[in-house]
């Protein structure tokens, strides 16, 4: 698990990901609608507006759909990525001829009302957890639409969030299902000798599996859809024994009516997949400036 230093997601993965988009919503002949409006030069402007309070997220995917779409587009904005927002009032600005600006609008709008949904829904859990004390970080999982898993990592991040596994190659993460083939001693032997240079996270849903790993030397403990007061106990068991450094993890349960009971147990990271597979969207428009 790591501390990300920025929001902005991957450049590749923004144009790769806008790409898909564009030639998904085109279609083989292209915007027959906005084919219809006359194209003389002149220079439309439009505001993206939000309709509701929330966190900013997606931008950078806003910006390039118009660049892919059409250079003569500029986009502007006020805001930034992780910046809250305030309906009716104007987060960025887009300028170009006018067929441009509809036929990237769906597309535009889709990155931004996904991502910032993401964002938003984000920051209300990283408030709850604060309100319930202690120290705890919330993260996200690898439950994401494929595809947009670094898009919405990066809206986590904008959230006020971090980040957990980006893949299964970040980490080894031993699982209920990997432990009916071996004992948590074995695991965390065998990914020591197999991948010396990885984190090693067992997941535990009872006191006596979270003892065995934390002795075994696992960098990370998981507890599994416990109760907060059934954490608690497991997490003043680490305190106490000879491995207090160990990162305990919460995971399974969690919502925005329970984060800051599992807050206050003192652990040091809640994850949660609400964050990404579950975030409504913040609704945000395109509204042509008056003349």
């Amino acid at each position: 698990m790591s501390r990300p230093v920025t929001c902005d997601p991957p450049r590749h993965a923004v144009v790769e990901a806008v790409a898909r988009a564009i030639a998904e919503d085109l279609g083989p002949l292209g915007d027959i609608s906005a084919a219809l409006l006359p194209d003389p030069g002149e220079v439309t402007i439009a505001d993206i507006v939000p309709r509701a309070a929330g966190v900013l997220a997606g931008s950078a995917c806003a910006t390039e759909a118009y660049a892919q779409l059409d250079p003569r587009v500029r986009v502007t904005w006020s805001a930034t990525d992780g910046d809250r927002v305030a309906p009716r009032e104007a987060v960025g600005r887009v300028e170009g001829p006018l067929a441009a600006l509809l036929t990237g609008e769906r597309t535009a709008l889709n990155f931004l009302c996904h991502l910032s949904g993401v964002a938003t829904l984000t920051r209300r859990f990283v408030d709850a957890a604060a309100a319930g004390g202690g120290h705890a970080r919330i993260v996200d999982t690898r439950k994401t639409l494929p595809g947009l898993r670094a898009l919405e990592k990066a809206a986590v991040r904008a959230g006020g969030g971090a980040n957990h596994r980006g893949s299964l190659s970040d980490m080894v993460l031993v699982k209920d299902n990997h432990l009916a083939g071996l004992s948590i001693a074995d695991a965390v032997a065998r990914a020591r000798s197999a991948w010396p240079g990885r984190g090693i996270e067992i997941e535990c849903d009872r006191l006596d599996q979270v003892e065995e790993a934390v002795v075994a030397g696992a960098h990370v403990v998981m507890l599994d859809n416990m109760t907060p007061e059934a954490a608690a106990v497991c997490v003043e068991w680490v305190r106490a024994s000879a491995r207090p450094e160990t990162i305990i993890e919460i995971s399974g349960g969690v919502g925005l009516d329970t984060v800051a009971a599992y807050a206050a147990t003192g652990a040091d990271v809640i994850s949660t997949s609400a964050i990404t597979q579950s975030a409504p969207a913040l609704d945000l428009g395109l509204d042509l400036a008056a003349e």
